[in-house]
Formats: structure tokens, C-alpha cells, sequence
């Protein structure tokens, strides 16, 4: 079966009962777990961080506690085989073997697992800009977006000039909530229409009024790890001239996939439509062009894992036949936050100053920051 799919296009596959169930778990954005984030280290798991308000959380394990035993069994295996042993029905215990440092001794904590949220939205006040970025588009992303504006306005108040909305690496999801991302920022207009093999299959989708951010300035950042959802999303705010896209261009998903269950064998992921802007530029192989071009400066060290294929670049890809496909761009993003040259030509853009190391084809007045859209009544 997987055969006969993986011959159709890049995207559709069979999925086993186990693959069906993880696919499950990441739409949904919420799984019966403990709370942690994380990595495998010299064959025990490494804490990089609790959950707040999660069992681990309230535990008091730390970022940086090595796990050694879980039921007190030694873990081996992979990490995936470990956090799965970790995940379970809520309410069921498992005991944890800790070594955490400046401690002499191992020891156990014993915890209950809950309903753990997958956080696919996390924000951070860059002085007078309000930063927001998402990972993935699943189940909880409409509910943290809400979250992530309504806390940056408590804190930052009169202050703040504008938003960020990073969208790097971001590989897409769920089709209805990147409609309602859109939806949060315009106030009216199509946000993308999808288009099957006939004509009466072709789906609109409308914004209603109402803008969370209250036409308040936006900076959407891509780049070639935005796929799918997050092209949705860019590609509706530059149609409408409601955020100034910057970074590179995306990775050029822009098929449909319907998920067809099968019981207790799992599933089909079958392309069924592609996926239009509101002015009816096709997604598909040719990705959303940034309105500013900002490269980053990738080490040389790096160069070679920082590039992604582009969908233009998958066997056997749906073609574009209405535009010249286009292949990926870079994908890296710096850790440290002073040499990542998009998010800082972001902030300067919002805040009006001068533009460090423009792109070079781009005209003067581009670096101006941007326009409020004129309010109407309607």
C-alpha cells in the first residue's frame, strides 16, 4: 500500500497503527504525559526544561536532571522508545531514577502523568515589539496565539509598536487553524481557497472581522522550513498587504493531504487539492517570496545542513503549472539572538530606524517601517 502512494506524489504515505496514533498526538497538540522536554545524552535523557504547571514541574525536577531508570529499569533504546514509555493513560504513576548535579546520590521521584499541551506558540517582549513564534499549527495554536497577544499587551502596553510572527522551520499542520491564524489579523477578504481535480471540489475560506492585534504594524519572518500551513498564513497577509513578509523564501508546499482511517490498520495520507492564495498564486513548488530578502550568515561549518531541498526539488512533486517552480533556501536559524540578521532587521524595520545591511535590490523606501492600514467600517 505504502508503495502504491509513495509513487503518487511526496506526501501521501500509509501509516501503520503506530504512525497513525503519533499523528494523532501531534494535531491534536496535547498527550498524556509528564511534562518535560527532552534529549538523549550518553544513553540516559537529559531534562532541558519542565513544563510549568505540569507533574514534572510541580516535582521540582530541574533543566539538566539526567534520568536514568523509569519503573526502575534502566532506560536503553532510542529516545523516542524512552519518552513513549514516559507518555501513558493520566492518572497512571511511573517513578523516575534522577542524577542531578551538586546531588551525591540517585534518586526517585515519583510522578502521576496529566494531560500535557504541546506549546506550539511561545512569545517574548523584545523591548517595545512583541515577538510570537510558531513551531507548528496544531489543535492548541489558535488558543496560544490568544494567549501570546493578550500577555504582550499587559506588558508591554502604550509602548508597543508591533508584532512579530516568526515563522522559520515552521513545517505546517492543521489546515483549519493556519485559516484561523489569518483570521486573527484581517478583517475581512479570502484566506485561501483549495482546488481539486474538478471544479465544484474548489473550497473558499473568509475572514470575519475583528483584528486581534488592532491594526497594529506585523513582521512575518520565513524561511525555507516554512512549509504548508505557514504559507497559508504569509501568503494571505502579503495578498492583502497586512504584514510585511521578510527572510527568504519558503519551502513550496502547497497540496492537500485528506487523512482517510482504516480501522485498526491506521491510515492513508492521499493528496486530494492544492492550495491557492487569495490573489490565486499557486503555493505549490514555488513557495512564497519574502517582499524584503534578508539572508542570514550561516558558519561554513553549518553551510551544508542549512539548506533544505524545496519541494521543487521532491521526486515526483505535483507540478506548478502556472508559475516558474522554485527550490528551497536556507533553513538556519543563530541561536544566539544579536547575530540573527532577520529578527533584528524585524525589530529595526517596526521601530523605524535605520536598516543594517540592507538587501541590496531593495529599494530605500522599504526599509520604512510599516503602515497602519486604513480603518473602514463595514
Amino acid at each position: 500500500i505504502n508503495g502504491m502512494l509513495a509513487a503518487l506524489d511526496p506526501h501521501s504515505s500509509f501509516l501503520n497503527a503506530k504512525g497513525f496514533q503519533d499523528m494523532q498526538v501531534q494535531t491534536r497538540g496535547e498527550f498524556g504525559g509528564l511534562g518535560i522536554e527532552v534529549t538523549m545524552e550518553n544513553g540516559v535523557i537529559k531534562v532541558v526544561t519542565p513544563i510549568d504547571e505540569t507533574p514534572a514541574a510541580r516535582a521540582g525536577i530541574q533543566g539538566g536532571d539526567l534520568i536514568t531508570k523509569l519503573d526502575g529499569v534502566p532506560i536503553t533504546g532510542t529516545l523516542g522508545q524512552a519518552v513513549e514509555k514516559m507518555r501513558g493513560q493520566v492518572n497512571t504513576p511511573i517513578i523516575l531514577t534522577i542524577v542531578r548535579k551538586g546531588v551525591d546520590d540517585p534518586f526517585d521521584v515519583e510522578l502521576k502523568r496529566a494531560i500535557i499541551q504541546i506549546r506550539s506558540v511561545r512569545y517574548r517582549a523584545e523591548d517595545d515589539v512583541g515577538y510570537i513564534r510558531i513551531t507548528t499549527f496544531n489543535e492548541q495554536t489558535q488558543q496560544g496565539l490568544n494567549r501570546a497577544v493578550r500577555k504582550l499587551n499587559e506588558q508591554l502596553g502604550d509602548k508597543l509598536k508591533g508584532y512579530i510572527l516568526d515563522l522559520r522551520n515552521n513545517p505546517g499542520g492543521l489546515l483549519d487553524q493556519a485559516i484561523s491564524v489569518s483570521d486573527s489579523f484581517l478583517d475581512r477578504g479570502e484566506i485561501v481557497s483549495t482546488r481539486g481535480r474538478n471544479a465544484e471540489q474548489t473550497q473558499r475560506y473568509n475572514a470575519d472581522a475583528g483584528d486581534l492585534i488592532k491594526s497594529k504594524p506585523l513582521v512575518i519572518l520565513i524561511n525555507g522550513g516554512s512549509a504548508s500551513a505557514s504559507e497559508i498564513v504569509a501568503g494571505a497577509l502579503q495578498d492583502h498587504q497586512r504584514a510585511t513578509i521578510l527572510g527568504t523564501r519558503s519551502f513550496g508546499k502547497g497540496s492537500v493531504q485528506t487523512i482517510i482511517p482504516l480501522g485498526s490498520m491506521g491510515a492513508i495520507r492521499l493528496t486530494t487539492a492544492r492550495y491557492y492564495t487569495p490573489a490565486g498564486r499557486s503555493i505549490q513548488a514555488k513557495g512564497i517570496d519574502p517582499d524584503i530578502l534578508v539572508e542570514q550568515d550561516i558558519p561554513e561549518e553549518q553551510k551544508k545542513n542549512a539548506q533544505t531541498r524545496g519541494e521543487a526539488n521532491l521526486p515526483g512533486h505535483l507540478k506548478n503549472d502556472d508559475e516558474k517552480e522554485a527550490s528551497g533556501s536556507s533553513t538556519f536559524i543563530p541561536t544566539d539572538k544579536a547575530k540573527d540578521k532577520q529578527l533584528n532587521y524585524a525589530l529595526n524595520l517596526l521601530r523605524g530606524n535605520p536598516i543594517v545591511d540592507p538587501a541590496p535590490e531593495k529599494k530605500a523606501e522599504e526599509t520604512e517601517a510599516p503602515k497602519e492600514p486604513e480603518k473602514t467600517e463595514n
